[in-house]
């Protein structure tokens, strides 16, 4: 019999390859899909109209696990409770996986800690990604967490496709629409300011459409007019555009030799996962876990060091062009292992449930 489980969201790329490949004839896991909310078409599924109250006393019957990754964040601290409250009524077990320890757009982290503290006092399982993350949540809320690795994020043919090749050495920093935990633009004047000394490099600097475009809500001036600056007198190459298809997404990542994570913040990244899967080098911060989740060069996040340290991993990516690729044969492998994982965790804290209102 397959244990159904609501999970928060389902239809991100991260929940879809918790299972082990395509459907079988009896599933031992079965999700419940996404209610669609139209609020927006990169996220259908947020705000996941799942992670409510009134949707688990209506839907109670159905489901026998609430598991939760992403959306929380649309709730306040209270409306939480009341979902954690409703899940107990009718002895639902609640596993979360904590991918992230402070929320990439917000710019301070006191509502993220709030939210987090509620469901992580409340779990009755949790997983992480890192052996880090699972130190520092037991650290700050005593409980332990089951470090399981993320998935692969590329589709299969996408691991086993070959890089295109091309001349000489591009590196990218995807500014995307400017999140909170992002600061390009000093990366940008140290990257540009390095180029001489790594022959053939450029620079290759992507912006969404809304930060770059006056009169939208995101749009920054400041960010922009430099951007456009540098571009115009060639320092880079400016690429201006809504968001990528998965597939133009694939492919702009394997025209990289290199990809910058911009960012001042974080814990764990599924762009860096997806680098790893294409064999595209990443150069990421040193705060959170991103060196513990997948191999990546690192520079420091802040301080007077964080330029310095940047141009240093640069210049060892210009040297060693054998950037780490996950083996397809070893992600499905991994596959396969989390999905057991999982349906263990399931068949547990379902046991537990039944254990304590029997």
């Amino acid at each position: 019999m397959s244990i159904v489980v609501a999970s928060i969201p389902s239809g991100h790329v991260y929940v879809r390859h918790l299972d082990a490949g395509p459907p079988a004839p009896e599933p031992t896991v079965v999700r419940l899909p996404d209610p669609p909310t139209g609020a927006s078409a990169d996220s259908p599924w947020w705000p996941p109209r799942m992670l409510t109250s009134a949707w688990v006393h209506e839907h109670a019957a159905e489901f026998d696990v609430m598991h939760v990754h992403f959306g929380f964040d649309a709730l306040s601290p209270e409306s939480l409770t009341e979902v954690v409250l409703a899940l107990r009524q009718h002895s639902k077990p609640l596993v979360l996986t904590v991918h992230d320890l402070r929320n990439p757009h917000h710019a301070a982290s006191e509502t993220h800690e709030a939210q987090l503290g509620v469901l992580i006092t409340a779990a009755d399982a949790l997983i992480t990604l890192t052996a880090g993350a699972a130190a520092s949540i037991r650290a700050r809320w005593g409980r332990g967490a089951t470090v399981l690795p993320h998935p692969h994020v590329v589709p299969a043919k996408w691991l086993e496709l070959q890089r295109p090749a091309h001349d000489g050495f591009v590196i990218g920093i995807h500014a995307k629409s400017l999140r909170a935990n992002m600061d390009p633009l000093p990366l940008v004047d140290a990257i540009v300011e390095a180029l001489p000394d790594l022959p053939g490099a450029v620079l290759r600097v992507d912006a969404h459409t809304d930060v770059m475009t006056p009169g939208y809500q995101r749009h920054d001036a400041g960010f922009a007019g430099h951007l456009q600056e540098l571009a115009a007198v060639g320092s880079l190459d400016l690429r201006v555009h809504d968001y990528f298809t998965d597939d133009q997404l694939w492919a702009y990542l394997q025209g990289l030799d290199v990809s910058v994570l911009p960012y001042v913040f974080g814990t764990h990244s599924g762009w860096l996962e997806a680098c790893f899967d294409l064999g595209t080098r990443v150069v990421a911060p040193d705060c959170g876990f991103y060196g513990e989740q997948r191999p990546c060069l690192t520079y420091a996040a802040s301080g007077p060091e964080r330029l310095s340290t940047l141009t240093e991993a640069l210049h060892r990516a210009h040297a060693d062009r054998t950037p780490p690729r996950a083996d397809p044969t070893q992600r499905a492998s991994e596959r396969i292992a989390l999905a057991r994982a999982h349906e263990e965790i399931y068949a547990e804290v379902l046991k537990r449930r039944l254990a304590c209102t029997s």
